[in-house]
């Protein structure tokens, strides 16, 4: 059996916090705002896998009203929740990812980004993609107002 999990998420940018994407830092002068660490990428990855497994979604199960998650590494509640997927026997056959802003580029972060949620997945690398795109100036992902992130995965049933 297998199963498609689609993520997406989306974070006003702001000056004066990190910019994140899948764990990476990527220096620029603006970052995610958000209750916890804001790591859009990580987010929309959280939420493919919840999915795909019909778990939930990151908002049920890491509330922004919870004062816990405030500032939360983003890394530890996608390890968190793909403990919670795997548990239920299903492991990763593949995950693709899209960060899409103007600014800061992705491409020169890529292979950053896939080896930091591989380990924070416990899967190969080849298992993920990462794709930067702009928005060609337009809407708040084209404007440096905001970073959006769309994660789809691929999980199957691990009958072994």
């Amino acid at each position: 059996m297998t199963r498609v999990g689609l993520g997406r998420d989306v974070h006003r940018l702001v000056p004066g916090r990190k910019f994140l994407a899948g764990g990476v830092e990527i220096p620029f002068g603006k970052g995610e705002l958000g209750h916890s660490d804001g790591d859009v990428l990580a987010h929309a990855v959280t939420d493919a896998l919840l999915g795909a497994a019909a778990l939930g979604d990151i908002g049920e199960l890491y509330p922004d009203s919870d004062p816990a998650w405030k500032d939360a590494d983003s890394l530890a509640l996608l390890r968190n929740a793909w403990e919670l997927v795997r548990s239920g026997g299903w492991r990763l056959v593949n995950l693709d990812c899209v960060v899409m802003c103007d600014k800061p580029k992705i491409l020169p972060h890529r292979e950053n980004i896939r080896h930091s949620l591989a380990q924070a997945l416990e899967v190969s690398p080849e298992q993920i993609f990462v794709k930067g795109k702009t928005n060609e100036g337009l809407a708040p992902t084209g404007t440096g107002e905001a970073v959006e992130a769309l994660a789809i995965c691929l999980i199957e049933w691990d009958n072994e």
